[in-house]
């Protein structure tokens, strides 16, 4: 409890504003807020200004059409509202860069608005950053429709380059957001909204995130966060077409390598509308999760699970010490799930024999893990306090019979569903003060893997022999439906 209070405090310090310094505004460096002239350039000087001394960039009411910008230490990137930064629809005007995306380290196109390798810096106010993505988005579909037949659909993601909304890259001490009558607006992102990442003391106060105007953006993700420590998001309203509060620490042997987890995380006071799931820990889950706390969740609307947990068994990686609690879940189809063998065509890369001129991202990709460090761990959750109405199915739980997912407690839980699905590949699972109306009960693979729950609640059928292997093939039954709605959610 006092490391949770010390945290605490210590997130809570982030959020308070910081002195703004001098007032820079970028008319003044030729910047024209009409939606058509280009004001990359002027709105780089006006923040590389603002830089010399430490300073505030404010605009005149308009909408300002620019490429990748760069907020610099010390400079806070202040949009009023009626300030629209509106993104180019050519990716040219975003330079290539070192960074990671989708787990694995590479060079790709700069976000919108950058804070790469900064400190003390900031992106806040009631005004919008406007990706215009919809011709990212047609972009991506166009190569997927060229690739799946190739057996190229886990090359889609990495070769159908996209610009972030906003990316804070190896930086600390950052505040992104806006006022809570007028949070910052994030809106039709080309690829994830906002992406942390290899960062620490990070404070999200204050947004909302709008992807799913003008069609259903592919990989439009809320807030990723991404190998990253100290981070505190709150007050956020989310409605995107993947994972929305999502927690990520890399991606095979890739992530293996970077070994970074990500800890010491606070989501809270959110609303969730649109998306994969409430809060999604992984598929990259190569790093690990140490020390995360995600509460006073509200999760509604076209939204296909509650609590999510991915991973493939070549990811590797760990999750402990989580803690999960004050859900509440509107008609969510999938209270809790748990998938470890995920989305296989996407996941598991094998270059076509006879490609040649491999680019060396595919290479990375298809780096082999060994069977002993491929597979996520994931022990010491807590779930508490989540209620749950409309649901389909209370649980679809499938881990892996030699890594077995352990030391999950249930405390508090409310839900109606219409069946209790299954918990699969479970060790020492406890409920206690649970009431579960379920039309069907929890079927169970082993005896002695949960215990507390209700009689009649469960039903234990013991699994065949082979499955002390694996259960991939369990899991693939059960990714193949959230692949389903994966992809109705993925039409425009």
């Amino acid at each position: 409890m006092r490391a949770r209070a010390v945290l605490g405090a210590a997130l809570l310090a982030l959020a308070l504003p910081a002195a703004h310094g001098a007032r820079v505004n970028a008319a003044r460096f030729g910047a024209r807020g009409d939606g058509h002239t280009m004001n990359t350039a002027a709105i780089q000087k006006a923040i590389d200004s603002a830089a010399r001394h430490g300073g505030t960039v404010v605009f005149p009411a308009g909408t300002y059409l620019t490429g990748a910008i760069f907020v610099k230490s010390g400079v806070t990137l202040k949009l009023d509202k009626g300030v629209t930064l509106l993104g180019s629809q050519h990716i040219a005007d975003y330079p290539m860069m070192p960074t990671r995306i989708a787990g694995i380290e590479m060079s790709w196109p700069a976000a919108l608005v950058n804070v790469y390798r900064q400190h003390d810096a900031a992106i806040v106010g009631a005004g919008t950053i406007d990706g215009d993505g919809k011709v990212f988005w047609d972009s991506y579909w166009d190569l997927r429709k060229v690739y799946e037949p190739k057996g190229l659909r886990w090359a889609s993601d990495y070769d159908a380059r996209r610009p972030r909304l906003v990316q804070v890259f190896d930086s600390h001490d950052v505040r992104i957001g806006g006022p809570a009558a007028h949070p910052l607006l994030m809106r039709r992102s080309g690829f994830w909204t906002l992406h942390v990442c290899y960062s620490h003391d990070v404070t999200v106060d204050g947004v909302t995130i709008r992807n799913n105007e003008g069609g259903r953006g592919p990989s439009t993700d809320g807030i990723d966060i991404d190998s990253s420590s100290k981070v505190l998001v709150q007050h956020a309203d989310i409605a995107v077409n993947d994972d929305a509060l999502v927690l990520k620490s890399g991606r095979d042997s890739d992530g293996l390598r970077v070994a970074r987890p990500t800890e010491d995380v606070v989501l809270r006071d959110s609303v969730v509308r649109d998306g994969a799931a409430g809060v999604t820990f992984g598929s990259e889950t190569s790093g690990g999760f140490r020390n995360i706390e995600a509460y006073g969740i509200k999760v509604v609307g076209h939204v296909p699970v509650g609590i999510l947990f991915k991973s493939a068994h070549t990811r590797g990686g760990f999750g402990e010490n989580l803690r999960i609690h004050d859900f509440t879940l509107e008609a969510i189809p999938v209270v809790l799930q748990v998938t470890l063998n995920w989305n296989p065509s996407y996941s598991y890369a094998a270059i076509p024999a006879g490609t040649l001129d491999v680019p060396p991202h595919w290479k990375v990709l298809a780096t082999p893990v060994p069977a002993e460090q491929g597979i996520a761990r994931f022990h010491d959750v807590r779930i508490w306090n989540i209620k749950a109405r409309g649901a389909r199915s209370a649980f679809e739980v499938d881990g892996y019979a030699q890594a077995p997912l352990e030391r999950f407690s249930f405390d508090k839980l409310d839900i109606e569903a219409k069946t209790g699905g299954h918990i699969n590949d479970a060790r020492d699972w406890t409920f206690t003060n649970s009431t579960l109306h379920l039309g069907a009960p929890v079927v169970i693979d082993r005896a002695g893997a949960v215990s507390g729950l209700a009689e009649g609640v469960s039903v234990v059928k013991e699994a065949p022999a082979q499955k002390n292997v694996s259960n991939q093939n369990q899991n693939q039954n059960q990714n193949q439906k959230l692949n389903q709605r994966t992809k109705e959610q993925d039409k425009s």
